[in-house]
């Protein structure tokens, strides 16, 4: 099955969970920046975690379809569109043969997910399908989607085939000729994380925390940062009350990661993102909760943060029961699938 793409969009990236193992080499984990909406699009469509999904952010793409295809829209609301039929989020949705799926404002949120049974087939490098932009490695040829591109997928699960066939013939009995078709059960916002109120960050404090003033770690937890322009997958930056050491800082570079808080000599706060560097050598105020990440991938710039200090044990823990209800959720989606409930 394969998507001719009409328009790209502003930045419209092959994505999955990123490749591991190679940090020392240099090479960042990279992947997608909401782990969470890219993993419950694919759970919506089949698929295992691991699938390739399209990362689209701001504006999504102008795709037609070639072939009847099952997809599901996760994270941003960028109003998506079929043949002018509303395409709800958080759903599996059936796609006829010959549609034209569009998108339009950016409701809320900044990044969407766009998943299709089977996974978008590219070729793994250093085993993961994702695309780095900076160095040109993995998605299609190292890059964001052009006029012209085709996506191709990869085989459906089972279930997926199942509910596909289903849906075709509740189509045909029901003669209703419609572009869409959905079931009427989707992830609730219960089940996803609290994208659309005022971001509060929950942070674990470094070792170098200690090294701040009294008044900057103050500043830190009780005033509200806000997130700059001058931020892209690599890193956010914030502005707001200058953060300042105690003592000057010398020191070599150390290793840093996904949701790592740096603060540069202009006591400006940089959080790093999925295309972060590997090793860097500004002193670290605290490192972001993995479980509040997919809030900060939402979040467009002009947004203020708070933020909120927890324990190494709360963090663990809010992650450990976050995997347990995505674990949940997957179970019951497979179930919904092959029950074959009521369609809209």
């Amino acid at each position: 099955m394969s998507m001719e793409v009409i328009r790209p969009g502003l930045l419209s990236t092959v994505q999955d969970e990123g490749r591991t193992g190679y940090r020392r080499y240099g090479i960042h984990p990279g992947g997608v920046m909401d782990t969470f909406a890219a993993r419950a699009a694919n759970m919506l469509v089949g698929n295992s975690r691991h699938a390739a999904v399209l990362e689209m952010t701001m504006t999504g793409p102008e795709l037609q379809f070639q072939e009847s295809q099952l997809i599901s829209l996760c994270g941003a609301d960028l109003t998506a569109t079929v043949d002018h039929l509303h395409v709800p989020l958080w759903r599996p949705v059936l796609v006829r043969a010959g549609s034209v799926l569009k998108f339009g404002q950016c409701r809320h949120g900044l990044r969407g997910y766009l998943a299709f049974a089977g996974g978008i087939a590219v070729p793994e490098v250093m085993g993961s399908r994702s695309t780095d932009l900076k160095t040109g490695l993995g998605g299609l040829e190292g890059r964001a989607l052009r006029v012209a591109d085709l996506l191709s997928t990869g085989e459906p699960s089972d279930e997926a085939q199942g509910w596909m066939q289903r849906m075709e013939k509740h189509a045909e009995k029901s003669d209703s000729g419609r572009r869409i078709l959905a079931p009427a059960w989707f992830l609730s916002e219960r089940e996803r994380p609290d994208y659309y109120g005022q971001p509060v960050i929950r942070v674990m404090e470094s070792k170098d925390s200690s090294l701040f003033s009294e008044g900057s770690l103050g500043q830190f937890y009780t005033e509200k940062y806000v997130l700059s322009p001058q931020s892209d997958r690599m890193g956010y930056r914030l502005q707001g009350s200058r953060l300042e050491l105690d003592q000057a800082l010398d020191r070599l570079s150390e290793a840093v990661t996904y949701g790592t808080v740096q603060v540069p000599p202009d006591g400006q706060p940089i959080i790093l993102m999925a295309d972060h560097q590997t090793i860097g050598g500004y002193p670290v105020i605290a490192q972001v909760a993995r479980v509040d990440m997919p809030i900060l991938a939402q979040a467009k710039p002009g947004t203020r943060i708070a933020f909120k200090q927890i324990t190494q044990d709360q963090a663990r823990e809010l992650y450990m029961e976050q995997e347990r209800n995505i674990q949940l959720i997957d179970k019951l989606i497979r179930r919904r699938m092959a029950e074959m409930e009521g369609v809209q």
